[in-house]
């Protein structure tokens, strides 16, 4: 399946508008979710993205503003009221500058986009560039903590190869 789309910039990217291409090739099995879910378990964020590095990609992702995009190491379809819903998550590429310069934003290794297809081939989508998953320990759960703010995709165009 290969999704067109555009990238529309919030807060302090508001104004912005990037043309997204994702390509999906195959879905994750159980199995990589289990090895994220463990690796994340014993090693947080730092084990989870070492797992992912190691993935084979199951699809891509290019962004129009240049290069030639990025592997999408983990794809999975979840639960859905009407249409069908995705999510895509993969290791980022980090830039020389962000590791030479020890910045902060070398701590939000991980990229995830979530997709919702409607059945009339519309729909809408998250692009989270850069963010960090911890533990609420309270409350159980995962959070994702953002690095740079979310694009909200719009224009959705699909096609199935």
């Amino acid at each position: 399946m290969t999704i067109q789309a555009t990238a529309m910039g919030t807060s302090t990217q508001m104004g912005k508008m990037i043309d997204v291409n994702i390509l999906i090739e195959q879905f994750s099995t159980p199995d990589d979710r289990k090895a994220l879910v463990d690796a994340f378990g014993r090693s947080g964020q730092d084990g989870l993205v070492r797992v992912l590095e190691d993935m084979k990609p199951k699809g891509r992702v290019r962004f129009a503003s240049g290069g030639v995009g990025n592997d999408v190491k983990y794809i999975m379809e979840l639960p859905s009221e009407n249409g069908r819903r995705f999510r895509l998550v993969t290791d980022r590429n980090l830039a020389f500058g962000e590791l030479y310069q020890g910045t902060r934003s070398r701590d939000y290794s991980v990229g995830a986009i979530e997709l919702v297809l409607t059945p009339d081939g519309k729909g809408s989508g998250t692009v989270l560039p850069a963010c960090k998953l911890t533990v609420d320990k309270k409350k159980q759960q995962i959070d994702i903590e953002t690095y740079q703010n979310p694009w909200k995709l719009t224009n959705l165009m699909i096609s199935s190869d």
